[in-house]
């Protein structure tokens, strides 16, 4: 069995080494620093990769915009967000928005074995006292659907509108041509159903797609 771990921070990816290998002794981790490191493995090991554990807040990339990035890129892997955000608005939307669990790193480690255990035999885990998902809207689900139609490129074009960038900058970080970028932001608005590059990222940050704050 193989968890791709995205976090930072190697106090985390070592007490979860820790966490994991007393419940599964044959468990390989894979550990990524960068949504670019994690999609580079994954393209190559996908088949292999049993679980994706995510944190929020990585090099690059915040929020939930990664979250829809790795469903859409590979739909096949579950991905779990670990993080140490603990409030149950962000612990319902990450479920509403496709996770299949949430992890906060405020758990002891018998608890986190015990929680990604249970996302592995297919179970949608969050910490018991969260509840249902009742504080997510139905527009706001319903939006969550409209991005999830996007490709994993226009998902991270469209987090980099959020952060306020030009197609220019935009085309040289993806290495892709500036007209290959307004083809699609044009994608990008029409599934969206909005008219503008402002409106398309009032949207995304509805969706928390750049959220600042902990981890």
């Amino acid at each position: 069995m193989r968890i791709l771990i995205g976090d930072d921070h190697p106090l985390v990816q070592a007490a979860l080494r820790s966490a994991l290998s007393s419940v599964l002794p044959d468990l390989d981790i894979v550990a990524c620093q960068s949504l670019d490191e994690a999609i580079g493995v994954l393209t190559v090991q996908s088949d292999d990769i049993d679980l994706i554990l995510w944190d929020l807040t990585m090099p690059g990339i915040q929020g939930f915009a990664a979250l829809f990035i790795l469903s859409a890129q590979f739909p096949t892997v579950p991905v779990a967000i670990i993080s140490a955000r603990q409030d149950a608005a962000t612990i319902r939307r990450a479920i509403a928005y496709g996770a299949s669990g949430y992890i906060p790193k405020s758990l002891g480690l018998p608890e986190m074995a015990e929680a990604i255990t249970k996302i592995l035999a297919g179970e949608i885990w969050m910490p018991p006292n969260v509840g249902g998902r009742g504080s997510i809207q139905s527009s706001d689900v319903e939006l969550a659907a409209r991005m999830a139609s996007l490709s994993a490129q226009q998902l991270r074009i469209l987090a980099m509108i959020v952060e306020g960038k030009l197609n220019k900058q935009i085309a040289g970080e993806l290495d892709i041509a500036e007209q290959t970028v307004k083809g699609h932001v044009s994608t990008i608005l029409r599934k969206l159903g909005v008219g503008s590059r402002t409106q398309a990222a009032v949207l995304a940050e509805r969706l928390s797609f750049a959220q600042p704050g902990g981890n």
